[in-house]
């Protein structure tokens, strides 16, 4: 194998920006793990190329993440880069939100990453070297109206990740969290796309709103996901590789406003905030 050659384990590869970023990792010359809950279906989707190993992983099943990358090293004989990108939206108002999607939605868009990269961690310490670069969101950064489970999961991806960078850097390992604004990928689809079960009148006229503002954003995006694709190419070459990418003018936007949001919360409580160290008691003199 090519030194300049790297490995990718590349997750929800079938479809949407994970297809994006396959074929354009394909054409960079360097070998793909491509996976996705319908083997079959990212097999069609991608075609036949050289260095290209496609495999089943449902990101929600530590088993398969942990067979995955079993596979990958006994075909390419190392790992390079995770990419971290399966994904999905449940769009509705919290109270709206059924537990139990808001339990899949963080067993997709939380648990699931970590899954996959436990599962490849192991390999990228034995080798001292690799990337993990997991797919966020703007939604990671800001909360939004009708989306607070979906920014749960990628506010949780934010921790983790600002978190494990740390954790594992010693081992030469990079963590790089990517944000991207609106791209034109396929997640506001109906196969990506899941409203809220339960409807309370209060929310009505809202959640009407809403809706068709998603359902008519579909396909309106002013984000390119094969630029994307590129961008993370060249963050993933580069000789110190970020922590942090954001990407998209819509994305850099919204991320200036979250600074100034917060110098504006430190500012306005700072004497207070300040105020609240443990005076220690002082002993009393005896005469």
């Amino acid at each position: 194998m090519m030194t300049d050659k790297k490995v990718w384990l590349i997750t929800g590869a079938g479809r949407g920006l994970g297809l994006d970023i396959t074929k354009a990792v394909l054409a960079a010359g360097h070998a793909v793990v491509a996976t996705g809950r319908n083997q079959e279906k990212v097999a069609q989707a991608i075609g036949e190329a050289d260095d290209l190993l496609v495999l089943t992983l449902d990101i929600t099943k530590p088993a398969e993440a942990e067979a995955a990358v079993k596979a990958a090293v006994e075909r390419f004989g190392r790992l390079d880069v995770l990419v971290n990108n399966a994904a999905n939206f449940y769009a509705g108002f919290f109270e709206e939100l059924s537990s139990e999607q808001v339990n899949q939605q963080l067993a997709t868009g939380l648990i699931g990453p970590m899954n996959v990269t436990r599962a490849v961690l192991p390999v990228l310490r034995r080798q001292r070297s690799g990337q993990i670069i997991t797919i966020s969101s703007m939604a990671g950064l800001v909360g939004f109206e009708f989306g607070s489970a979906y920014a749960a999961a990628k506010f949780g991806l934010e921790g983790w990740m600002r978190s494990l960078l740390v954790e594992v850097a010693p081992f030469g390992i990079a963590a790089i969290t990517v944000n991207p604004g609106f791209f034109r990928t396929e997640l506001l689809t109906e196969e990506s796309t899941n409203f809220a079960e339960h409807h309370l009148a209060d929310y009505d006229e809202r959640r009407t709103g809403q809706e068709a503002f998603y359902k008519g954003y579909n396909g309106q995006q002013s984000g390119d996901p094969t630029k994307l694709a590129q961008a993370l190419l060249t963050i993933s070459d580069a000789a110190k590789p970020p922590r942090r990418f954001l990407a998209g003018a819509d994305m850099l936007g919204a991320a200036e406003q979250v600074l100034v949001d917060l110098q504006a919360d430190i500012d306005a409580y700072r004497e207070l905030s300040g105020s609240l160290a443990y005076n220690e008691p002082v002993a009393s003199i005896g005469n």
